[in-house]
């Protein structure tokens, strides 16, 4: 059984580290360019991203089952998962050709349709985010291998209440007018603030953001390492209906509908 202590929190923060080295060899370099079936865009940078911490990982423990949004696996044999790695090697892949510095490695660990421990590397800003169940959540800035974790900085909400200004995280490429809709129908006085990738879990769990409302589609890999930083950090996610978010549920990895808060009275 795999033990989810601080020796595999390191040993999986690092395994992000790499993989984030490996993209910013890429990324200043003219990028090919490969559309999927989805119309997302995929560049070397996530399939060799995605090669190292997959290989990394099955030097953890080989029997722990890997999902990655670059190497899919067939509904009827992941359907009998209990734990495994749930993997976006390069999530914000459009900020990446952009080249805005907003994409990350997201790792996150599943155990009974729950992320349990979650890490999230922006590679542009040497920034490491990383949390585990009932454990906290922190960052940390680094571009080498950690020797330890001793250095990092616990992560806190900020609280607002629903009559202040209230600060909205939204998608820097994927706005839309669903959103805008809600917005001005739930909340008063709001400030908008644009994010790439997962690092808009991150603006809420370290304070600088309030609210994530997101109605555009999602995957799982793109949201389960944020999910259990948030938690940590004090936060929560719920579907628009209230429910938990889970994962490896169904047939498809995509995400329902969701609002990631610091405050449940803003939903």
């Amino acid at each position: 059984m795999l033990d989810l202590n601080s020796d595999l929190l390191l040993k999986v923060s690092n395994i992000a580290i790499l993989a984030g080295s490996e993209i910013m060899k890429y990324y200043l370099e003219d990028l090919e360019i490969i559309t999927k079936k989805d119309n997302s865009p995929l560049t070397q940078a996530d399939l060799s991203s995605n090669k190292i911490i997959i290989e990394e990982l099955k030097k953890i423990d080989e029997t722990i089952p890997i999902l990655s949004e670059e190497t899919l696996i067939d509904w009827q044999e992941r359907k009998r998962w209990n734990k495994y790695w749930l993997v976006d090697p390069l999530d914000g892949t459009k900020e990446f050709i952009k080249k805005n510095g907003e994409f990350t490695v997201n790792i996150a660990f599943i155990d009974n349709n729950k992320p349990l421990m979650g890490i999230i590397y922006a590679p542009a800003k040497s920034l490491l985010y990383f949390a585990k169940k009932n454990y906290g959540a922190f960052k940390i800035f680094s571009s080498a291998e950690l020797t330890n974790l001793e250095d990092s900085q616990s992560i806190k909400i900020s609280y607002n209440n629903p009559e202040d200004n209230i600060r909205v995280v939204s998608s820097r490429s994927h706005s839309n007018d669903v959103l805008e809709s809600w917005i001005n129908k739930k909340l008063n006085k709001y400030t908008l603030i644009t994010s790439g990738s997962s690092l808009k879990f991150c603006e809420i769990a370290e304070g600088n953001a309030d609210i994530y409302p997101r109605f555009g589609h999602t995957s799982e890999w793109d949201i389960a390492a944020g999910h259990i930083i948030l938690e940590e950090a004090g936060g929560v996610i719920k579907d628009i209906d209230g429910n938990q978010i889970l994962y490896n549920n169904k047939e498809t990895p995509i995400n329902p509908e969701f609002i990631a808060t610091n405050n449940l009275n803003l939903i």
